[in-house]
Order: C-alpha cells, then structure tokens, then sequence
C-alpha cells in the first residue's frame, strides 16, 4: 500500500509515542517508588511493552503500516529494494519516541518528583532506555542482533500469508512476538530491539529535570543502535535467500 510522506510521518510519530507512552509507562510503574505495580516484575514488563506494540502499530497502521521500529523499516528495506521512505519513517519513530517519553514523565511525574529525596533516591535511566545486567559490549550486541532477527524475520515472513495482511491479525501476532521475545531473550540486555525505542528516551532522560535520574550512560546508547540495525540488514538478507 501506498501511504502520502505526511501520512508516514504523522502515523509514525503517533503510533511511536503510544509505544514508548506503555512501555516506559510499565517500566515506570514497576520501578518506581509510590507507584501501585512498584515490583511487579519482569513478566509485567514483557506485556506493557507487547501492548503498546500493539496499541501504537494499530493506530498507525491506516496511515504508515505501523512500523514504530528503526530495524522494521531497515528490514523491509533490505527485503523489498525500497528505501526512499526509509528517512522518513525514522524520523517519525523518533520524534515520536521522544513525545512518549516525555508523556512518561509527565504520567508519573509526582513519583519522579519523589526521587528527590537523596538517602531514597532510584537510578531512573532503566525507565527510559535498556541496560544490560553484564557489561559486555560484544556480548550484549549479540544479544541485540538475535534478538532482533527474532523479531523482524518472522514479521517478514507473516507478510507472505494473505490472510493475516488483510484480517488485521498480523499486528497482533507481532504484538505477542515481542512479548515472547522479552520472556526468552530480554533478560541479558532489556531487549531494545528498536534504535527509537533506546536512544530518543535516552536523550529524554538526559535532558528531563528528574531529581537524582543518575546516568544516561552514554558510553553504552551505541550497542541498542547497532545491534538491531545490524539484526534487521540480516533479516533482510535471509528473508531474501530463503522465501
């Protein structure tokens, strides 16, 4: 299908904000402090950000397909030769990733704002971007990369059934993919799987007035860049050699 340029972008930046607006919100309600699901786990992580996968891609699906994700795009690409929406579809993840993160904020402001006290003080980056549990740069691409393929190649190979495309239910089967991706492979590195996803609520934390945030740690932002982007040219090229 064809979408217009203003069509890709608004979609984009809507579906993407919905997006982060649930998973930043899941992370946000289970780390902070005065907050009800405070410790709810990583099982409630897993579906907050599956639900907002399927919250944001079904509100943007009439006007971008939906792809929230920097590594769907790239992947699509690879699959399809076509890269002349590619900017723009980015574009509009990330500015949107950045609007949900900032909707995060506001949605949980008083239990930020209840971060100020230093002797109780959270370390906030883990609401907003990925950290891995073992600091190992390597490993923790590899980590991104798998995952990644585990998310963009079945999307591709969803596409090749008809039937799903035009019922709807390909949204939904991508939205219980990337909870099943969190429960399996989410545990080393907090699955970014998406460059939006990390690194524009990143550049939220950094810039937010949050008492006591801690880091952004930005020696670590490349790895859930790279490592997805590289997990999507590879989807690409497999998709292509095997179907």
């Amino acid at each position: 299908m064809n979408y217009s340029h203003g069509d890709i972008f608004v979609g984009e930046v809507i579906g993407t904000a919905i997006l982060i607006l649930f998973g930043a919100g899941v992370c946000a309600a289970v780390t902070l402090k005065r907050s009800k699901a405070m410790s709810a786990g990583w099982l409630a992580i897993a579906f907050g950000w599956g639900f907002g996968v399927m919250a944001g891609a079904y509100t943007a699906g009439p006007l971008s397909g939906g792809h929230l994700n920097p590594a769907v795009t790239v992947g699509i690409a690879v699959d399809t030769g076509e890269w002349g929406e590619v900017s723009l579809y980015i574009g509009g993840q990330l500015v949107g990733a950045l609007i949900g993160a900032g909707l995060t904020y506001l949605a949980y402001y008083a239990q930020f704002a209840a971060n100020s006290d230093k002797k109780s003080a959270q370390p906030t980056l883990g609401i907003f971007a990925t950290i891995p549990e073992v600091r190992h740069p390597v490993a923790n691409l590899l980590t991104e990369i798998i995952a990644t393929i585990g998310l963009v190649l079945p999307l591709l190979a969803f596409g090749l059934d008809e039937g799903i495309g035009t019922s709807g239910t390909k949204t939904l089967l991508v939205s219980f993919l990337v909870v099943g991706i969190g429960l399996s492979l989410g545990g080393p590195t907090g699955y970014a799987i998406n460059p939006a996803r990390d690194l524009a609520p990143r550049v939220a934390h950094a810039l937010l007035p949050i008492p006591n945030k801690g880091t952004s740690d930005w020696s670590y932002a490349w790895v859930p860049v790279a490592g997805p982007l590289i997990g999507a040219v590879l989807s690409g090229l497999i998709f292509n050699a095997a179907f």
